[in-house]
């Protein structure tokens, strides 16, 4: 079976953020405005977004591909 991805990109600074926050940003891979990263799509990924949605956003949630 393949797995769901979930690409997420962060929109702002973690500067002058709770020390919880900017660790949530590293948890996911975040360090700089801007950059991407493509996650596997599980509810403990989806559970550290919804804990900073101002900081990130979601650019694309692909569905799992289909194998012939």
């Amino acid at each position: 079976m393949a797995k769901k991805t979930i690409t997420i990109e962060q929109i702002a600074s973690a500067n002058r953020r709770p020390a919880v926050q900017t660790q949530t940003l590293r948890g996911l891979g975040l360090d700089k405005l801007h950059r991407q990263r493509e996650l596997e799509d599980t509810p403990a990924i989806r559970g550290m977004i919804n804990k900073i949605p101002h900081l990130v956003r979601i650019v694309d949630a692909a569905p799992a591909g289909k194998k012939s």
